[in-house]
């Protein structure tokens, strides 16, 4: 049997990913050194294949942008997106932020659900301390397939969304607080215990969770199969 990942020593590349679930692997930056991302990009290039690395700094970043021109670099959201081959994107998925700090971890998200074939728009600083921002917004926010929500502080605007929505909502707590909050503990608990029913919650921080699930979803429905 052919091997089915590529094996770099420091990393085992799982090429078979693509083939087997139909998107490509993501590659985790934050662990790994520049010229670690260098040579695991080279090799899903050479693969043909498109690769998303998240959590890259700024200064990594910069060394991959030197060795790959086509390479595309999100800052806020510490992103990398290296294109072997054109993404065709269905649907929508809709992101909102309680605030501006939670932007990043939006961004993150965003980034990630584009990369793997969803239309993203975004709704930001829609939180509850001014709610009628999200009222403004709302009926252009039904209309998507999936939404995430994502905000720190106490996480309300998950639970907000789920009882005003008829699509699923993702809820994505993020460390954005003061001392109380507990570097996003409090909205992960907050989202956890909401009463609004068919909400999903990621991990704190977690954008990049949010945004494969919600592309996933938008993608079988806009399929139109039908779950067994």
């Amino acid at each position: 049997m052919e091997p089915k990942y590529t094996d770099l020593e420091f990393a085992k590349l799982d090429i078979d990913r693509e083939h087997r679930r139909g998107c490509s692997e993501a590659v985790f930056g934050e662990c790994k050194t520049a010229e670690q991302l260098v040579e695991i990009f080279a090799e899903f290039q050479k693969q043909g294949q498109n690769v998303l690395a998240t959590r890259v700094n700024k200064e990594k970043a910069d060394v991959l942008k030197r060795e790959f021109s086509q390479v595309e670099y999100n800052e806020p959201a510490n992103t990398l997106v290296l294109k072997s081959k054109e993404i065709s994107k269905v649907g929508e998925v809709a992101i909102c932020t309680g605030g501006t700090g939670d932007i990043p971890v939006a961004e993150e998200a965003a980034e990630t659900a584009e990369f793997y074939g969803s239309n993203v728009k975004k709704y930001y600083d829609v939180g509850v301390a001014g709610i009628h921002r999200l009222f403004d917004n709302i009926e252009e926010i039904k209309k998507a397939n999936v939404i995430i929500a994502v905000a720190g502080m106490e996480g309300a605007l998950g639970g907000i969304l789920t009882g005003l929505v008829d699509v699923p909502v993702i809820a994505v707590p993020t460390s954005v607080g003061y001392g109380s909050s507990f570097k996003g503990l409090s909205a992960l608990l907050t989202m956890l215990n909401s009463c609004a029913e068919g909400m999903t919650v990621v991990n704190i921080d977690n954008g990049f969770g949010a945004g494969y699930s919600a592309s996933r979803i938008n993608k079988l429905i806009c399929s139109g199969r039908k779950m067994n």
